[in-house]
């Protein structure tokens, strides 16, 4: 366990290249008082946020290392320190939320749906510290509210992003007379599952429009099963998984888990292979330039600007628990640019995304995932 603290770090958002707010199901903060000796927001006396990791770890090119990006950011405009706490294991949750609430903590923000119950009952024995949880609603009894009232959930119906990652990889496919694309996972569970949802998805609404024949392997949207590594380190296991996709002839490989896809771009490298990778939660082609050769696109959540408008709001000592929804409207969900690959596009796909995307935000196209927020 490591716990270390940071002040004011410069440069963040220029780097990120991120938006600055976001609208959701719930109240995305707006305005924080500002303070009259700086430009910058004030928060309340006695502010402290702090984040705690799952454990895939705050180096794992996805959502914790968003989730602290996020966290940077907001403790950098206001001017205070916070603290992070990385999980090496499950183990970990529960005491690393404790040795928070030690801490002083004012706010804390759990990354991930593998830390509900910890979430749930650290809330709950703390009412009066502030909570956010990612990619979980924090209702381990399914009643429809949370377990606590004291924990704002985090979530993105990443279906939407996922499908139009899906039209684009059949597209790609497609071009290249392939016509076969694949996904697995790290672990089956809702965050995990419902990109894979929208991917498939996708690649059926190509078929459709398009007369076309591309097969996605990996993954079935109506039996809900599929491949898996059964968690989400870099690892053999991931390595094998992802070789097994490959081996069907796919030339696009969608990895689901934060750093499996380390192992994916592994797997491709030694079998020598043409296949391209789709990144997820970050711009994969962004956060890490050792794979950005092999990355077509990303599937991205931004759970950056999610947790530094939660800490923003949180600071101003008026939190709002009203769940927050990432979607393409409110631009909390979305694909990357295309990269080097942009020039290599199938004529007529950008256009075609664009309009794709447009019929789902107006609903004319509806586009959901058992895996779906309830909004």
């Amino acid at each position: 366990m490591t716990i270390s603290r940071t002040k004011k770090l410069a440069g963040l958002v220029a780097a990120a290249g991120l938006l600055v707010a976001l609208a959701g199901c719930g109240s995305a903060p707006e305005a924080t008082p500002t303070n009259d000796e700086s430009d910058g927001p004030a928060a309340v006396e006695g502010f402290k946020p702090c984040l705690v990791s799952d454990d895939g770890g705050f180096n794992d090119k996805s959502f914790n290392q968003s989730a602290l990006t996020g966290m940077e950011m907001a403790a950098d405009e206001l001017g205070v320190e916070f603290t992070e706490v990385e999980s090496a294991s499950a183990n970990d949750y529960a005491p690393n939320l404790e040795n928070l609430v030690a801490e002083g903590c004012t706010f804390i923000v759990a990354v991930g749906f593998k830390l509900s119950a910890d979430t749930i009952a650290s809330a709950t024995a703390n009412p009066d510290i502030d909570y956010a949880i990612i990619d979980d609603s924090a209702d381990a009894d399914f009643n429809g509210e949370s377990d606590a009232p004291n924990i704002k959930p985090l979530l993105f119906d990443t279906v939407q992003a996922a499908y139009l990652g899906g039209y684009a990889a059949a597209a790609w496919s497609d071009a290249a007379g392939v016509n076969k694309v694949g996904t697995f996972g790290g672990i089956q569970i809702p965050p995990v599952t419902i990109f894979m949802d929208g991917f498939v998805d996708g690649v059926a609404k190509f078929n459709e429009d398009k007369g076309a024949s591309v097969e996605t392997v990996g993954w079935d949207v109506a039996a809900q099963e599929g491949s898996f590594t059964g968690g989400f380190a870099a690892n053999d296991t991931a390595k094998q998984t992802a070789q097994g996709i490959l081996d069907q002839g796919v030339d696009v490989l969608l990895p689901v888990g934060g750093p499996i896809y380390q192992s994916a771009a592994a797997a491709i490298d030694d079998a020598g292979s043409d296949a391209l990778l789709i990144g997820v939660d970050s711009d994969l082609a962004v956060v890490d330039p050792s794979v950005a050769d092999l990355v077509l696109f990303s599937i991205m959540k931004r759970i950056d600007v999610a947790v530094h408008d939660a800490t923003m709001q949180a600071a101003t000592g008026d939190f709002d628990v009203t769940p927050y929804v990432g979607t393409l409207e409110n631009e909390g969900v979305g694909l990357s640019g295309f990269g080097a690959f942009e020039a290599e596009l199938p004529e007529g796909l950008a256009d075609e995304l664009a309009a794709l995307q447009e019929a789902i935000i107006s609903g004319e196209l509806e586009v959901t995932s058992p895996s779906s927020p309830k909004q």
